[in-house]
């Protein structure tokens, strides 16, 4: 059986719906069994959108100077929200729980402190997983096809290692449906890439399997049930489908700058893009969309995180998500 996906299947900017608005910098967003949403807030913590669009905020509460900038966020069993805290010149990855009580979890790596950390995801195995995108500061140097110092890391019962080293701008990473492989988008390389996941949370020789052109900079990357992978593009504002029948990229969302792009990409190939340029979309009102969770009853709706918008919005899919690790977890309330 072929994948299902239709071929013609696109979605325009007035089909999607503003599920909640208020929010601060939603880059990552997870969606719940219980029709609820976590978002991560720019802040300094999370965000969670009920089903009926109400909106809560949780923020760490410290008496640190230190600002922290919350970026791929997890859900822990136990409730709390884990995030990866991309700072200006710190990283690492914390937990937040529902009063806002912040522990650091893993701060430095081989000896040395963390760089700004990106992205963070658990496994079935309850092993935690997180990407560095770069080790130069200011991160924008790495903004070019040049550079490839990332890295991907894992946490277990072993210790902190890094498992995967030498990536172009470390961005999101899902495992496959059958969990033989991992999959990494290589943001400012402008490639998809995939490790074969071994025995031991090892991690086996790197394939590319998708290179973009253009301003197309992939940042989240989703299953869904049948193994098409959904991902998110700032720069370009597109959602691409990597079909999995003949890895074709299909175009299923796009509100894109064309003026704007032309100059994003090629300040990239300059290596001149700045942070002056990633800060605006130019005319794209999707305020650069930066990830994907499919949740609703049935897993076909789609949610979109961004970098540069207040909201987080969505479409109906034709095809269910993949059910990820914490579907059925629920986060940590507050306490008295």
């Amino acid at each position: 059986m072929g994948y299902p996906l239709p071929r013609d299947f696109c979605v325009h900017f007035d089909d999607l719906h503003i599920v909640a608005r208020g929010l601060t910098r939603p880059e990552c967003v997870l969606a719940l069994s219980d029709g609820s949403l976590i978002a991560a807030h720019g802040g300094g913590g999370y965000s969670v959108i009920s089903h009926k669009g109400d909106v809560s905020n949780v923020c760490i509460r410290s008496g640190t100077s230190r600002i922290f900038v919350p970026n791929g966020i997890a859900l822990a069993q136990d409730g709390r929200v884990l995030f990866a805290d991309l700072g200006a010149d710190q990283g690492g990855i914390f937990s937040i729980d529902g009063n806002g009580t912040f522990e650091g979890v893993i701060e430095t790596l081989d000896g040395e402190p963390l760089p700004p950390s990106n992205f963070i995801t658990t496994d079935v195995d309850g092993r935690l997983w997180f990407t560095v995108s770069t080790r130069l500061q200011p991160r924008t140097l790495a903004w070019s096809h040049q550079v490839a110092d990332g890295f991907i890391a894992v946490a277990d019962e072993h210790g902190v290692r890094i498992v995967a080293d030498g990536i172009g701008y470390t961005n999101e990473i899902v495992f496959s449906p059958d969990g033989k492989w991992v999959y990494v988008n290589e943001t400012y390389n402008q490639k998809t890439s995939r490790y074969p996941l071994l025995p031991g949370a090892r991690l086996g020789q790197k394939e590319v399997v998708a290179q973009y052109e253009g301003a197309d900079f992939p940042d989240g990357l989703t299953f869904d049930e049948h193994g098409g992978l959904w991902i998110t593009c700032i720069g370009s504002n597109r959602l691409l489908v990597l079909r999995p029948d003949d890895g074709v990229l299909q175009t299923v969302l796009a509100d894109t700058d064309p003026e704007y792009s032309d100059v994003l990409a090629k300040k990239l190939l300059s290596n001149s893009l700045r942070q002056v340029d990633m800060s605006t979309a130019g005319r794209s009102r999707l305020g650069n969309i930066s990830s994907l969770a499919f949740g609703g009853p049935d897993r076909k709706v789609a949610y979109l995180g961004c970098l540069l918008d207040d909201c987080i919005r969505s479409f109906d899919s034709p095809l269910a998500g993949l059910a990820p690790v914490h579907w059925n977890r629920s986060v940590a309330a507050a306490t008295r």
